[in-house]
Order: structure tokens, then sequence, then C-alpha cells
């Protein structure tokens, strides 16, 4: 009869023991390990700088670095400087933009084509995010969902000429008005502001729709309930219960919409003409004209930044501070 301790070490022995155990068992036993990922383990303030600094070198990098050198050229006399000369600043690229109508005009525009923009797509996609979020059967409501952002898996190239497809005087819609003896003559929607309008809201109406749904789909279906039995209509209870729950996702979404539309640049180019220019056109041919231009196009930048961020501060100061009142 064999012993038990002897087959123990014959089957221990027989077990193929892996070459990186003895490396990882002496980097253990070392004191590398207790200087680097043992420290790491053991302080709550290290893994917080670890799993903070990723992010906060991506934004430093690849956001406030940018926008700080469009800062710095904007300031400039002239971009690209000489090797051998110095740097001369001054606010004539701002002064620039306040002494001659022809930026100007096109900057307000681009503000008031944002604002109908926003509450546009607001009006628009509110009923299919509460519909998703409330009439949908819960098992259904991530299909639904899904079905909704399907397009706009596609790119926006893709999809703004799809928007040229439909709207073009042998476009899908002349054509069916036509078929169904609505018209005679295909009517001109192409190039106008209703087609950029229509294009505009069309590519940004997934930025209105999750931030609704997320915050329609979290009002408690009991408490609108509840005010339906205390004798609140439709409309009252959308107006004292729904909305006012719904506030977070309005202010985010229009926030998201106007901070795209304001900036939106290949959509104008394509569906807009001739009446509907729009400041970001005229920041990119100062870009694109010659290098001398550049101050000019940064401190336009620079001011359309400037304008755009103090309106929606602005705006989730006024709308996002008043308190939900339920009454």
């Amino acid at each position: 009869m064999v012993d038990t301790t002897t087959m123990q070490a014959r089957s221990a022995g027989s077990r193929r023991v892996p070459r990186y155990a003895g490396w990882i068992g002496k980097a253990v036993g070392s004191g590398l390990y207790r200087h680097t990922i043992g420290r790491l383990a053991d302080s709550r303030r290290a893994r917080l700088a670890l799993l903070a600094g990723v992010p906060l070198f991506w934004i430093a990098a690849l956001h406030i670095g940018p926008i700080f050198q469009m800062g710095r050229i904007s300031f400039m006399a002239d971009y690209p400087q000489a090797p051998d000369g110095g740097s001369a600043y001054t606010l004539a690229n701002y002064e620039l933009f306040f002494s001659d109508q022809l930026y100007f005009m096109p900057f307000i525009r681009s503000l008031i084509f944002a604002a109908v923009v926003t509450i546009a797509t607001l009006v628009i996609v509110y009923p299919v995010a509460y519909y998703v979020a409330k009439i949908v059967q819960p098992k259904n409501r991530m299909r639904a969902l899904l079905l909704l952002l399907i397009p706009f898996w596609a790119g926006e190239l893709i999809r703004t000429f799809s928007v040229i497809m439909l709207l073009a005087n042998r476009g899908a819609v002349n054509v069916a008005l036509r078929e169904l003896g609505f018209i005679d003559r295909p009517i001109p929607m192409l190039y106008t502001s209703f087609s950029l309008s229509f294009g505009v809201i069309y590519l940004l109406a997934l930025y209105m729709l999750l931030p609704l749904y997320s915050a329609i789909e979290k009002i408690p279906t009991p408490l609108i309930h509840a005010a339906a039995d205390l004798g609140a209509g439709p409309f009252q209870r959308f107006r004292r219960v729904i909305l006012p729950l719904s506030k977070d996702g309005i202010v985010s979404g229009c926030s998201l919409v106007y901070l795209t539309s304001v900036g939106v640049f290949a959509a104008p180019l394509l569906l807009g003409g001739p009446n509907t220019v729009i400041f970001p056109e005229v920041i990119a041919t100062l870009f694109h004209s010659s290098n001398d231009k550049w101050p000019e196009g940064a401190a336009f930048a620079m001011l359309l930044l400037a304008v755009s961020l103090s309106t929606v501060g602005l705006f989730m100061r006024v709308i996002g501070g008043r308190s939900v009142r339920l009454m």
C-alpha cells in the first residue's frame, strides 16, 4: 500500500508549474512590488490620482490646450510668426468684428438660428421621447429606442445628403406631392432656410432625444396616475407633473443642441444658400483664405465660443435653477 504522503508528492511533482509563477513570487516578495503596485493598492490617494489623471490629461491635452492655443493666436498681429520675429499682440482682430457689419450680421444670424433650431427640436422630439419612455411597454422600450438610433449610426455627410435627396426638386417629397396631385411643379425647398433648419434638426435630434428619454423614464408612473385620480386633466398633468420633473432632460438636451447648432459647419455648406450664411462659414473662410487671416479667424472663433457658452450658462441658471414645484 502506497503512502498517502508519497502519492501527494508525486501528484504535485507531476503538475507543471508555470515559469512565470516564480517571477511573480519574487516580485511580490521584493521591494519593487511594495513600492509600486503595493503602494497603489494600499493608498486611496494614489488610486484616485491614477483614475483621475487619465481623464484630466485627456481634457487638458485635447480640449483646454487647443482652445488656449486658439485664444493665443487671436491676439497675435500675424501668424505664423517669422523665426526671428518677436511676439506682437494686438486687439485689432477683435475690433474688426465690431467695426464691420459684414461679420456682425452672420454672427447674430447664427445665434438666432441656433435658438430656433433648439426650440423646434425640443417641440418635435419631446412627444417622441415621452411615447418611448411611458407609452411603450417596458419590455419593448429598448427595441423602440434602438430603432430611433439606427439612422444616427450613419455619418453626418450621409445623413446630410439624404436630406438633399428628400427635399430636392426631384426628391421624394416633391415626387410624392406631384403623384398625389397636390402640385404641378416642384416646390423649391432646397438651399433655403427651411432646408437648413430641417437638416440641422434631423442631424441633432439624437442630442435631444437621449436626455429627454432618460429624464422622462425616471418619472414615477404612479405619480401621474395619482394626479389623474385627483382630477387633473391631461394638460394639467403635463404642465404640473411631467414637465417640471423632466426639467433636467430639457436643460441638458437644449444645451447640447444649442452648442452644437451654433457651430455647425457642414450642413450650411450643403443645405444652405446665399441668404443663409452663418458665422461658422465666415470663420472657415478666414482660415482657408490665407495664413495671414488666421488671427482674425481665431478671434471670431473665440467670440462665438464665449457668447455661446455665456448664453447656455444663463439658460441653465434661469431654467435649471428653478425648483420643481408640484402644485
